[in-house]
């Protein structure tokens, strides 16, 4: 529960620095921009900003380990490894249904959406934000008395 007596949700908890790349982007550019930014994915956008699909450190890690994928590297761009459709969520979803989702789709990261306009992606909602809030809960359960969440000798 937060501290106003309500259910966690993505809005609580999703990051609003959206980095995103176009889907006509080399994957050298993908690559370089996870890279440089240290992230594991970003949301993929058409010319005109709408969402069409998600890339991933992981997905580039495939194209790597399969010859053909890497001998085609330099001609291949962002649209060809995407996943598409994205997995999506808006705001007020709670974070409990969104992390099911993430699960049950075994993904890493959602787009948060706009409420109006499902094609406009305004956030990210990743594994290491729930796990933030794992750690959050824990620690204010633990109680005082205690830095980590174990009983202390003093």
């Amino acid at each position: 529960m937060t501290r106003t007596g309500r259910a966690p949700t993505v809005g609580d908890h999703m990051s609003l620095e959206l980095v995103v790349i176009r889907a006509d982007a080399s994957l050298a550019e993908a690559a370089a921009l996870l890279d440089r930014r240290h992230i594991s994915g970003l949301p993929v956008v058409d010319p005109a900003g709408s969402l069409v699909g998600v890339i991933s450190q992981t997905d580039l890690a495939r194209a790597r380990s399969t010859q053909y994928l890497w001998a085609n590297w330099p001609g291949l761009a962002v649209r060809h490894l995407m996943t598409s459709p994205p997995v999506t969520v808006h705001r007020s979803t709670p974070l409990a249904i969104a992390a099911r989702r993430m699960e049950r789709h075994r993904i890493h990261r959602l787009v948060v959406v706009d409420d109006e306009d499902e094609s406009i992606p305004v956030g990210i909602l990743s594994m290491t934000d729930l796990v933030h809030v794992i750690a959050e809960e824990t620690a204010a359960q633990a109680g005082p008395g205690t830095a980590d969440g174990r009983l202390t000798d003093d």
